[in-house]
């Protein structure tokens, strides 16, 4: 393996991570939401309709502490519980129009800087730049599929 590969990949990694997460940040604090109540967005929307012990599970907290913080989001009409069809004992979480509205918003917000990047590229490093980017798109796939479910990297 190339170290200077690696470094390059770690320095991208500090520099997107900088850039993503201020963002995230100043959205959560302009619209005096908790990181935790936009990251539980964010998963419900990519996960779709979960149920409070799974969403739990995936956010590293007790189904008890996710409830609770769902509360909240239910509260702000940002999340819906209802029964689940299979088992009326669970309960499943969507979003609502509103909670749709709010993560589209956060990621359009958390990714604006990757527009203003691309703009101080010349076209040919557009191109150059893209070509590496698919290929690391499609090995990191790859690597997920190794993986396999339930596994995490």
């Amino acid at each position: 393996m190339s170290p200077p590969l690696i470094h390059t990949l770690h320095e991208w990694m500090r520099v997107i991570m900088r850039h993503s997460m201020r963002n995230f940040i100043l959205y959560t604090k302009e619209h005096k939401y908790s990181a935790a109540q936009l990251n539980t967005l964010l998963r419900i929307h990519r996960n779709g309709a979960c149920s409070v012990s799974d969403l739990g599970e995936e956010m590293g907290v007790t189904s008890a502490a996710a409830s609770q913080l769902l509360e909240r989001l239910v509260q702000q009409g940002l999340a819906a519980r209802s029964e689940d069809l299979r088992d009326r004992r669970n309960k499943v979480v969507t979003l609502t129009s509103a909670g749709r509205q709010i993560v589209q918003e956060s990621i359009v917000v958390r990714q604006s800087w990757l527009d203003r990047l691309a703009e101080l590229l010349t076209p040919e490093e557009q191109e150059q730049v893209n070509v590496a980017l698919q290929l690391l798109i499609e090995k990191t796939v790859r690597l997920d599929e190794e993986e396999g479910p339930g596994r995490k990297s």
